[in-house]
């Protein structure tokens, strides 16, 4: 039973992470730049940890007193997922942005992290994904909602440290418009199909 709930919110978790934003692409960035590489992708796996929990083990509490907020938020994050699904089919359809990283002086890491937890904390997109919609796909398995965030937060450090540790090797992709396009196009599937689970009530 374990492994599947931990494979689930690893899924999940990765599924939603992996949604191309302002926090992403700072995080690529600094990976092609290689400056404070570490410090950035631990500064974004801490804070989807702490949100991811906050998510899974608050949000059901409060289902249980407002029992109309779980249909409320599922309904509502759907609508969300479509939108932004439609969203991401656009910009791969017609999008011609390229990954732009020279030029610029170094910043310093206070400056760095400060920017890190700005477009991580300030974003309200993240609070959708970490306690919304995660606190909500975690009530699914009653009894082993840690498990599910422990998946999810998985996800979370693998994705972030893959990106910044592995940027490097991305940049001739990624100079390229074709390959946002590809990747906007993946992220479309994934989202309608997270709110398809979401519509169907898990």
């Amino acid at each position: 039973m374990r492994m599947p709930v931990f494979a689930t919110g690893f899924t999940m978790g990765l599924s939603l992470i992996v949604a191309i934003g302002a926090q992403n692409a700072f995080v690529l960035r600094q990976g092609l730049r290689n400056e404070h590489v570490l410090a950035v992708c631990l500064a974004c796996a801490l804070s989807d940890a702490l949100l991811i929990l906050i998510g899974v083990t608050a949000f059901g509490r409060i289902a249980a007193v407002l029992p109309w907020l779980d249909p409320a938020m599922r309904y509502g994050g759907a609508a969300f997922l479509i939108w932004y699904g439609i969203r991401s089919a656009r910009s791969a359809i017609s999008g011609t942005g390229a990954l732009s990283v020279d030029g610029g002086q170094a910043a310093s890491l206070r400056t760095t992290l400060l920017t890190c937890l700005a477009l991580t904390w300030l974003n309200p997109h993240v609070y959708l994904d970490t306690v919304v919609l995660l606190g909500t796909l975690s009530t699914r398995f009653p009894g082993a909602e840690t498990v599910f965030a422990a998946g999810a937060m998985c996800a979370s450090l693998v994705f972030f440290f893959a990106l910044g540790f592995g940027a490097k090797r991305l940049r001739p992709i990624f100079a390229r418009p074709t390959a946002w396009r590809i990747l906007e196009g993946l992220i479309a599937l994934v989202m309608v199909l997270i709110a398809l689970q979401l519509l169907r009530g898990g």
